[in-house]
């Protein structure tokens, strides 16, 4: 995530899949954030979760979410 304050802690999010050529990808919707790539064998099957943290780095903010599966 770029900015803070576009996703807080007990938010529900969904989460749109992309493909790779080997990977998947998830993007929360709509375009708040973005996963990195996860191979085939790592695939999610849920689509809706909750956030449970949004933490700053140097890099940008990392929003971690749970999701039923």
């Amino acid at each position: 995530m770029e900015r803070s304050g576009l996703l807080e802690k007990g938010d529900k999010v969904t989460v749109t899949e992309g493909v790779l050529p080997s990977n998947y990808y998830y993007t929360i919707d709509p375009s708040l954030a973005m996963s990195g790539n996860f191979p085939f064998s790592e695939r999610m099957t849920a689509r809706e979760g909750i956030v449970i943290s949004v933490e700053e780095r140097s890099a940008g903010f990392y929003v971690t979410a749970e999701f039923e599966e």
